[in-house]
């Protein structure tokens, strides 16, 4: 038998993937690796550590399953999108951390250039709201702020990436400098009617053209890995940004099919058709995928702080041990308690885009215990959902007839029910929560004719588990009332420089 591998680099964790021609999962591997905060507000990545980490759980999944490159038709790359990597050409070494999307330090210049009126002409171009989010302002402050940078840039010496650039950078020995479609309309760059970088915008940014990958196809054979022994060979095929390689992998190949992944941060993202609808609920139009020379678009609403509140309820308050423990503690009560909970560490994302939120609690009483704390948490996830998904039915004007979701956190049955009753929609999980690695793993095979084309893929069996709402409508219409107050009150907190 045949397989193929994807490399899925998340915010948190690089995992490696291999699937069967049925899409059932043959082997995996996964390895967290260190989250680098220099200031508050700041959140970097070891761009060497990204590397060592993916390249290591990938040959690691191969000896699991017992298999060689040999046996390995492709490899699909899916990835943390709009996380920021510049690196030395002829070196091949980063000239500073990865900046991560999650990170709020070019806050102030996104003020400035919308004070210098911008925001028009950026977003008809690209689609996006100018927002730290990103990449453009981050690739500006490295130039701007590491010594020698600029010049190095300005002379051709340096290469930006997302990080399936990197990748592909690391995995062919420096020959390859590319991204796909998906990756390159997350940088604000991008002009997705064109499909080409954007001179115009380039110097807004004071971003040297020279700097940036070519673009390709998401399904594209781009070459084969030649610099780790453990995957000599294999074909490199795939690439896409992880919420679009999410929406491919849960199938919503249709124009209005929508999902919503739960991981670091949430994603919900409406297929549009070969349409690129304008937003005008302050969400944002992407590119959702390339296939040969057509360009399909989808609306997307991103929370930035999604599975990161379990995260920090178990590594910065020590409540739970691991993430798994968040359900039991928060059934230890039967509600909670009058407690909500804003995570808004790193601002809030659409459709608020308040660079200036932070994280906040409130109806704490002497009542509270730290079951009320997780139900609060693992509630403050959905009411962020719930008001992504309002957004997007808005803008597209077509009443949703469920929710597909995946990620982490739609394991959680507790989590995925109180989505339902809020959002009062079916909510269908897949059998196969690995959507988005099996979405790069999808378009890597249809890259190597492994799958036929996208009819194969969609007619694919499928298991799944669907949640019915069942919360009186008054009470669900109560609680989100309660949310919203919540939410008024840790808007435009952090003082603006």
């Amino acid at each position: 038998m045949q397989y193929v591998l994807a490399l899925d680099q998340g915010t948190t964790s690089s995992r490696a993937i291999l699937f069967d021609h049925e899409g059932a999962i043959k082997g995996v591997a996964q390895r967290e690796f260190e989250q680098i905060f220099p200031q508050p507000g700041w959140v970097e990545h070891d761009p060497e550590e990204i590397w060592s980490s993916q390249i290591s759980v990938a040959v690691e999944a191969l000896s699991r399953a017992e298999l060689r490159p040999r046996d390995i038709v492709a490899l699909g790359i899916t990835n943390q999108r709009e996380t920021t990597v510049v690196w030395n050409r002829e070196t091949g070494k980063p000239v500073y951390n990865a900046i991560v999307w999650q990170d709020r330090r070019a806050a102030a210049f996104c003020d400035q250039l919308k004070a210098d009126g911008h925001e028009g002409l950026i977003q008809k171009r690209t689609g996006l709201m100018i927002d730290s989010y990103f990449s453009a302002s981050k690739i500006t402050w490295i130039l701007d702020h590491v010594p020698g940078a600029r010049d190095l840039a300005d002379a051709g010496g340096l290469a930006f990436g997302t990080v399936d650039s990197w990748l592909i950078w690391k995995l062919t020995g420096g020959r390859i400098h590319v991204t796909d479609a998906s990756n390159a309309s997350r940088t604000m760059l991008f002009n997705i009617h064109t499909g080409r970088w954007d001179d115009e915008l380039l110097g807004i940014f004071h971003v040297p053209k020279s700097m940036m990958p070519a673009v390709g196809a998401s399904a594209q054979v781009y070459g084969e890995v030649t610099t780790t022994l453990g995957l000599s060979g294999i074909a490199i095929a795939g690439i896409a940004g992880d919420q679009q390689a999410s929406l491919f992998g849960q199938r919503c190949t249709s124009p209005g099919l929508t999902k919503n992944t739960y991981g670091t941060g949430c994603f919900a993202l409406q297929n549009t058709g070969m349409v690129a609808v304008s937003s005008s609920n302050r969400l944002v139009t992407t590119v959702a995928w390339k296939m040969g020379d057509i360009i399909e678009y989808a609306i997307e609403g991103s929370v930035f702080v999604g599975g990161a509140v379990v995260q920090w309820l178990r590594d910065g308050l020590g409540i739970i041990r691991t993430s798994a423990e968040i359900e039991t503690l928060a059934a230890s009560v039967p509600d909670n308690g009058g407690v909500y909970f804003v995570p808004a560490f790193v601002g809030l994302g659409a459709p608020h885009w308040d660079q200036y939120a932070r994280g906040s609690m409130f109806g704490l009483t002497r009542g509270a215990k730290a079951g009320h704390l997780a139900r609060a948490a693992l509630e403050s996830i959905a009411y962020q959902v719930a008001d992504l998904l309002d957004a997007i039915q808005r803008d597209s004007r077509t009443p949703l007839p469920e929710l597909r979701v995946d990620g982490g956190g739609s394991a959680n049955d507790a989590l995925m029910q109180f989505q339902a009753d809020i959002l009062e929609l079916p909510i269908v999980r897949p059998a196969v929560t690995e959507t988005t690695a099996l979405g790069a793993a999808y378009f890597a095979g249809i890259a190597v004719k492994f799958w036929r084309d996208v009819a194969e893929i969609s007619s694919m069996p499928l298991k799944e588990q669907r949640f019915e709402p069942r919360m009186p409508r008054s009470q669900a219409t109560g609680l989100r009332e309660r949310w919203n107050e919540a939410l008024s009150r840790a808007k435009d907190w952090e003082l603006k420089e």
